[in-house]
């Protein structure tokens, strides 16, 4: 089932592998996370976003730009799916009704308005999967889920669910360590000997009370550290609201916490404003 969707290989990770998710059409912490690899003497080629370039925020013609002039790998997520088949909505696993559904619809019109065909085919022909090796170990990077086939790319997976979830997707995989994102929270999962690392997103705080947001760094070993992404919050929530875009993200932006909990489990739920350990 999923033999003909688009991979692309990383080769063996030799140095820094600088991983991070979601940009989510947000300017400053795309400029951020461009800086900090910078600061970090990490080239482009090392550093891998999970997806969902444009979503919540103000500027994805602008946000797309600087991740394509920089160069790095990127997975399709679901956001690069819907809008580069054209697609409706942004196709995100959003109940029916829920305050998620009904505030992407939003953003989804902002975004579809403001994003060119050049743009629209760079998105379609994303890699669905980027596989690679690290300390003798086979890799993955996906978005959402694989196990399934093409509709789990927009699969939520959290730490809190069963070994069985993380299972299926490890097998479908064939890999020992997968890099994945879409669910917008960083976190380790350990199945045996195999492990999930989600590096969460630079777009949108971890709903853990703090503005700064999250990004991973696997390193040519195989172990991992998670750090904190600063940046101007500020600004990126002023012009959500200078393009009229839903208060709710916009605030968000600023005080760490999300307009709502649909999509979280109940034990994330419970984590709301919590301090984030991603760091096992």
């Amino acid at each position: 089932m999923t033999s003909g969707m688009p991979t692309r290989d990383l080769g063996q990770v030799d140095g820094p592998l600088l991983v991070f998710g979601g940009p989510y059409s947000n300017r400053q912490a795309t400029e951020a996370i461009i800086a900090e690899a910078a600061r970090r003497d990490i080239p482009p080629w090392h550093c891998l976003c999970t997806g969902d370039v444009v979503a919540y925020c103000a500027d994805p013609a602008e946000t797309v730009s600087l991740i394509r002039d920089w160069g790095c790998p990127v997975v399709m997520g679901n956001c690069e799916e819907s809008l580069g088949s054209g697609a409706e909505d942004c196709g995100c696993g959003f109940a029916d009704g829920t305050a998620c559904d009904l505030l992407s619809t939003q953003w989804f019109a902002h975004a579809t308005a403001r994003l060119d065909d050049d743009v629209r085919a760079w998105m379609a022909a994303l890699p669905r999967k980027i596989t690679f090796e690290v300390a003798g170990r086979k890799g993955a990077a996906i978005h959402g889920g694989w196990a399934g086939g093409p509709a789990a790319i927009n699969r939520f997976l959290f730490a809190s669910q069963p070994d069985s979830a993380y299972t299926a997707e490890f097998d479908a995989l064939d890999a020992d360590i997968v890099l994945a994102g879409h669910c917008g929270l960083p976190f380790v999962r350990q199945v045996g000997a195999r492990q999930w690392l989600n590096a969460g997103v630079i777009g949108m705080p971890a709903n853990d009370g703090d503005p700064a947001t999250w990004f991973l760094i696997l390193e040519p070993d195989g172990s991992h550290a998670f750090h904190q992404l600063g940046y101007d919050h500020g600004a990126a929530a002023r012009a959500m609201r200078s393009a009229g875009l839903a208060e709710g993200y916009a605030a968000g932006l600023e005080t760490g916490l999300w307009p709502s909990l649909d999509i979280l489990p109940e034990a994330e739920r419970r984590a709301t404003g919590r301090p984030t350990r991603a760091v096992a």
